[in-house]
């Protein structure tokens, strides 16, 4: 078990197995909780070359994150499947890409793959970096009880000595820092605010439209069909990145025909990453892309799906093993997404 794993056990939370989650946390009634972000990783990219080097990678403007402190960005293949989503955040001599810890060792292999023609150095920080989630109404006040000021907009990074706060979309922040220094900053936190679970965090990351990559669904979609673009993850005018071509075809000259869907279902079972959706006539209209319970039976999700069958109304199922012969699995409610989608995305260009 880790040092800030130990740690956090003196706090009574329940780990995951793996270790990766905190699964349970004791009882509150604040809408203002502190997310232990266990389920994140960091990779550091740091040298004179840092930035250059992210620029011919990663989908999002590079100069944009420096100035900004930070974005969310894709590694992509040569096709512009996303092999890695990554939250870049702009830090003394380089960056640190924040990724899910599915992806960490592979992400690392495919950075590493790359850079050893740049002057710059990708290091694992797992075992020196750890984060915290700030969510509710509460949050802003926390992270001036830390930084003495809040960052105002979406991607905004502020420092203090070596802890970044970012702002993320929703009541949220993100903060990262040296695991020497946890004790003692969570110490202070939790006088303000109670711990939360993993899920809590997961859950806002969903309701704001935000994806993420797991290991079912390596490769498997374009930053487009995640809705990246909306997120500012995408620079369509930055120049040249692997996977850049065909990302840029589809914007110009394509027709998006698998976005990004926000939906509930009503389910004892918590859709997984990669699961597939069905209508009555046809298979694989769609993957999960992250899923979180919401309640008693509910869970919300995001999902790509084939617009055409959202469009004509048609019912979408989760498939799910536990349905009788002849039973449908349980059916999809669209909601709302927190910001809009250029509609010209879907007209074809041709």
């Amino acid at each position: 078990m880790s040092q800030w794993n130990t740690l956090l056990q003196t706090y009574q939370v329940t780990l995951s197995e793996q270790e990766d989650e905190i699964i349970s946390v004791p009882e509150h009634d604040s809408q203002t909780r502190i997310i232990p972000l266990l389920h994140n990783r960091v990779i550091s990219i740091i040298g004179p070359e840092a930035e250059k080097f992210l620029q011919g990678q990663l989908s999002c403007d590079m100069r944009d994150t420096s100035q900004l402190g930070s974005r969310l960005g894709a590694h992509c293949n040569i096709k512009g499947g996303m092999l890695a989503l990554y939250r870049v955040i702009a830090v003394e001599g380089g960056f640190w890409l924040r990724m899910h810890q599915d992806i960490l060792d592979g992400g690392l292999k495919n950075i590493k793959k790359y850079i050893m023609f740049s002057k710059a150095e990708a290091e694992d920080q797992s075992e020196h970096i750890v984060g915290l989630g700030l969510m509710g109404p509460g949050a802003s006040t926390l992270v001036e009880k830390l930084f003495d000021t809040v960052p105002s907009e979406t991607d905004k990074a502020i420092r203090a000595g070596q802890m970044i706060a970012v702002k993320v979309p929703g009541d949220r922040y993100e903060i990262w820092l040296p695991v020497q220094e946890a004790e003692a900053v969570l110490q202070q936190l939790t006088r303000l605010a109670p711990l939360g679970t993993t899920q809590d965090w997961i859950l806002e990351e969903i309701k704001a439209g935000i994806p993420d990559v797991r290991l079912a669904t390596l490769e498997t979609f374009i930053p487009q069909m995640t809705n990246l673009q909306a997120l500012k993850g995408v620079s369509f005018n930055k120049g040249c990145y692997t996977g850049q071509e065909i990302v840029a075809r589809l914007q110009h000259r394509g027709k998006l025909n698998k976005p990004m869907y926000l939906a509930q279902i009503n389910t004892d079972t918590l859709p997984q990453a990669g699961d597939k959706l069905h209508t009555a006539e046809k298979q694989n209209v769609g993957q999960i892309v992250l899923a979180s319970r919401s309640g008693d039976n509910e869970v919300t999700l995001l999902a790509v799906i084939n617009k055409k069958q959202v469009d004509e109304g048609q019912s979408i199922h989760l498939d799910s093993t536990e349905k009788a012969e002849g039973e449908e699995g349980p059916a999809l409610q669209i909601l709302e997404l927190p910001y809009e989608l250029d509609p010209e995305l879907f007209v074809s260009k041709r």
